[in-house]
């Protein structure tokens, strides 16, 4: 399974209704933890994500409505009994951050917290572990910050049963014909493995944007992406405000996707100063009509 979960999709200011960012992804039988803003756990809590799944987590950037859910999050984990290492990606001021906070409060994580920081203005692959591949890509915002693309390969072959028991081919070979063995049988004919299988499907894409003001620059990474999510903070009349911020609209986000070809767009980091969503589909729509609201508590397949 391939998915994303979202948790928090406002920006700075957290109201009754919407959070701080955050988002889970479902790798296989894994999670990924994608930013944590404030009430992060709270809200894992309320959409039953099973945390001691939990992996990796990767933080963008260091505004506080990215990670200030952090620091109690790792807290909980700890009290709850985990043992398990848990990796976090992020800048590398961040380190010193946690650091400080679990000196202050005396407290010793029953669990071994590891931190790879991110390099500014690097793009690179930070992560493979089996057939997830995870990179890094810097973004255009106030401070040093930075996207992620999610690649789920698909390493096994696709066996055609009927070409396998043709060359009498036992069952209990199937998994290493997958992996693209070839068989020899007993009269020593050598089956070749692309006899009786098929290439692999083409593995899933989710690519995350983070905090960016309108930046085409940023279409080699979006380039064909199963699904795209893209921060829209405003509506297209405050563009001005938006590049002030350093942040970006609904056309925006809308043309990029567009631009970069993408199957499906993800919008969020809505402005606390917006009660009501539906004009950000509005206004993505007519520009890119596989647009879709990051809402919360919802879960969207890759």
């Amino acid at each position: 399974m391939f998915a994303v979960t979202i948790l928090g999709n406002n920006s700075a200011i957290p109201t009754p209704e919407r959070h701080p960012t955050a988002q889970v992804i479902t790798c296989n039988d894994q999670l990924l933890l994608l930013d944590c803003g404030e009430g992060t756990q709270l809200q894992m809590t309320r959409y039953k994500i099973k945390r001691s799944k939990l992996r990796y987590i990767f933080i963008s950037h260091l505004h506080g409505d990215h990670y200030f859910g952090l620091i109690g999050l790792i807290n909980s984990l700890s009290l709850l009994g985990r043992t398990d290492p848990l990796t976090i990606f992020a800048p590398p001021e961040l380190k010193a951050i946690l650091d400080l906070q679990l000196q202050c409060a005396a407290t010793m994580l029953k669990f071994d917290l590891h931190f790879i920081p991110l390099i500014t203005n690097t793009a690179r692959i930070i992560l493979e572990d089996n057939d997830l591949q995870v990179s890094c890509f810097p973004t255009q915002h106030r401070i040093p910050c930075f996207g992620f693309s999610f690649y789920l390969q698909k390493r096994k072959r696709k066996i055609i049963p009927e070409q396998a028991r043709a060359y009498e081919i036992p069952a209990a070979y199937y998994s290493k014909l997958q992996q693209g063995a070839d068989y020899l049988r007993k009269d020593n004919l050598l089956v070749k493995n692309d006899w009786v299988t098929l290439p692999p499907h083409k593995g899933k894409r989710y690519v995350y944007c983070a905090d960016t003001i309108y930046d085409r620059g940023l279409l080699p990474y979006l380039q064909e992406a199963d699904v795209v999510y893209h921060e829209t903070t405003y509506l297209q009349s405050l563009e001005e405000r938006a590049a002030e911020r350093f942040h970006s609209t609904t056309v925006q986000a809308a043309t990029l996707a567009r631009d970069a070809s993408a199957k499906r767009l993800l919008i969020g980091h809505f402005s606390s100063k917006y009660t009501e969503l539906q004009p950000f589909l509005d206004e993505c729509q007519p520009v890119f009509p596989a647009t879709e609201l990051a809402e919360e508590g919802t879960t969207f397949l890759i």
